[in-house]
């Protein structure tokens, strides 16, 4: 069992006798029921029956949908649905999706996300091959919000099996979906859940680094989940022109940066983190530049105050200079048009009137 820790829920373990199946599919949702058909679609088309595989949706009170009716519609009995009785945001959701699981492995599947055929055969064998693997994940592709695809995850090994060095490299950044990836529940029992300290994203990277700390990781070459990203609505897509995003990626650096020395030499730990670092504060560059060519300079700002609270490195800085010149010479001669345009209305205004 999980030692007591102020940001970790305590994952209990099932008593003995009851009935285990050996997977878990819980899907947490929150105003995405649009989505959720494809996402249990996805999922019963995999099934294996109710001794093998429980499926649950679990809703943090949705407020503008129905998510209910689509379990009912789509599950026609076989997937059960338990609605938070008022919302307890979106970690103690995932807390919930951990202490009503019963299967030995868990996949949590986001209720706008699906997955491909053959991922649960996949997956379980990634488990049968090595026992003493924690976890395992797939390849998974990133689609828009209209489910069109846009790209694919890194290669992380030419052949599936368990990836070598593997906490160094999720040290040094986030690679890994969570509709991606499949955790031993008794990891969950040993380590507990996802750390609470975080508002719209970091918990996941920081619980995959956690279980690396511990345990050799499977990995299946195949793409075989399916990410939604940018989503209108969704917790991730508010974030990001808020400094949220990147204030809860830093903060989980930081929180990694507190333990991973424990595991890796201090210098190793140092490089990755600073690696982390300077990631995450490309990702504000990048959205400074975004903001500033719609011509929101105080978020433009902000963005950059956080970069900067992320990494001072030679290559940051390089970054936002360049923003700022090409993004900033684009705004000006924006407005000067825009300046422009308006005089000249103006001028033909006055001609009409005057008839000069």
């Amino acid at each position: 069992m999980s030692e007591q820790h102020p940001y970790r829920a305590t994952i209990l373990p099932i008593p003995e006798g009851e009935p285990r199946p050996l997977w878990s599919v819980m899907i947490p949702t929150y105003n995405c029921a649009q989505y959720l058909r494809e996402t249990l679609a996805s999922v019963l088309a995999q099934d294996p029956g109710s001794q093998v595989m429980q499926i649950e949706v679990i809703d943090d009170h949705s407020t503008q949908d129905d998510p209910e009716a689509v379990v009912k519609e789509l599950g026609q009995g076989r997937v059960h649905f338990y609605r938070q009785p008022e919302n307890v945001g979106y970690i103690r959701n995932f807390e919930t999706c951990l202490q009503r699981s019963r299967g030995k492995l868990i996949h949590i599947l986001h209720g706008d996300d699906y997955v491909r055929d053959n991922f649960y055969c996949k997956l379980q064998r990634a488990f049968e091959g090595n026992s003493e693997i924690g976890a395992a994940f797939c390849r998974h592709i990133y689609m828009d919000e209209y489910g069109h695809w846009q790209s694919i995850s890194h290669l992380e090994k030419p052949e599936s099996g368990i990836v070598p060095n593997w906490l160094e490299q999720i040290a040094a950044g986030q690679r890994i979906t969570t509709p991606s990836i499949v955790v031993k529940r008794d990891v969950y029992e040993k380590l507990g859940g996802f750390d609470r300290r975080f508002s719209c994203c970091g918990e996941d990277w920081e619980m995959w680094v956690r279980i690396a700390t511990e345990y050799p990781i499977g990995f299946e070459v195949e793409p075989l989940a399916v990410y939604r990203v940018k989503r209108l609505g969704s917790l991730t897509q508010r974030s990001v022109k808020t400094n949220k995003l990147v204030q809860d990626m830093r903060k989980a650096t930081e929180i990694i940066e507190s333990y991973l020395p424990d595991y890796l030499p201090p210098t190793v730990a140092y490089q990755l983190t600073s690696q982390a670092r300077e990631t995450y504060a490309g990702w504000a560059v990048e959205t400074a530049g975004n903001l500033l060519a719609t011509g929101d300079v105080d978020a433009t700002v902000s963005q950059l105050q956080e970069a900067l609270k992320c990494s001072r490195s030679a290559r940051i800085w390089r970054w936002m200079i360049r923003v700022l010149c090409f993004e900033g010479i684009g705004l000006l001669g924006r407005k000067c048009r825009s300046m422009l345009t308006l005089n000249r209305e103006k001028i033909v205004s006055c001609q009409d009137v005057t008839g000069h």
